[in-house]
């Protein structure tokens, strides 16, 4: 981007100068109209504006508000490599929320500019950050490829985990090598628990899995605090 966008101080927050929506490069179709005006609380459109003009501000908004999703992450990221004792106070004084930064700084730290692909949204890298590397180049090329929305690319993960058929899931258990002693006393536990013992297998199967999501979850809030300083 080789526009600078000057702020000026009104009150805590700092209030951007309006500038028109064709400044700068950010996004990659410019907007053939100058004339839609960004201002702090709003957007300034001129009448008579040709539908295909008013069509490609829509897109280049939508741009900008991804993108700036990437920029607040890798801004938290920088402050909390470089003014560990400092940070928590730059972030308040730009008047942001802590929790939303980290969510994002979380994002960012799990995909260096490389692997971050343009033609997918900051959301699908989102949904897809817990995984390990190799996992999430193969979903993310394949959200590429099919053009899947976030929900899309949301379900597909979530068949792979879940949506087995009970005849290929009763397959997938058979083929799983258990020791004797260890399906005795996984029987002997369904018992005491009282439920079936399919039935329980899929419970603790369930639990471990929700243990591991939680723990990682924990993990991101250790790295970047809890909040509350912010």
């Amino acid at each position: 981007m080789n526009q600078t966008i000057e702020t000026e101080t009104n009150g805590r927050f700092p209030a951007a100068k309006p500038m028109y929506l064709n400044q700068g490069r950010i996004g990659r179709a410019p907007v053939p109209d100058p004339s839609v005006l960004t201002t702090r609380t709003g957007l300034q459109i001129p009448p008579g504006m040709k539908f295909e003009d008013w069509e490609q501000a829509g897109q280049r908004l939508a741009g900008i508000l991804d993108s700036s999703s990437w920029w607040l992450g890798d801004w938290l990221v920088y402050g909390k490599d470089n003014y560990a004792d400092r940070y928590q106070k730059g972030i308040r004084a730009a008047g942001l929320k802590y929790q939303t930064l980290r969510n994002y700084a979380w994002v960012s730290r799990r995909f260096d500019h490389s692997r971050r692909r343009a033609k997918l949204t900051f959301q699908h890298h989102a949904e897809v950050a817990s995984l390990p590397v190799g996992d999430q180049e193969v979903w993310l090329e394949r959200a590429e490829n099919h053009n899947w929305t976030t929900k899309q690319l949301r379900g597909a993960i979530q068949d792979v985990r879940n949506g087995l058929s009970p005849t290929r899931r009763q397959l997938a258990m058979s083929k799983l090598p258990v020791p004797e002693n260890r399906l005795l006393w996984w029987h002997k536990a369904a018992e005491t628990s009282g439920v079936d013992f399919d039935k329980w297998v899929l419970t603790a199967l369930d639990r471990a899995a929700e243990q591991a999501l939680t723990d990682m979850t924990n993990g991101a809030d250790a790295y970047f605090g809890s909040g509350d300083e912010a």
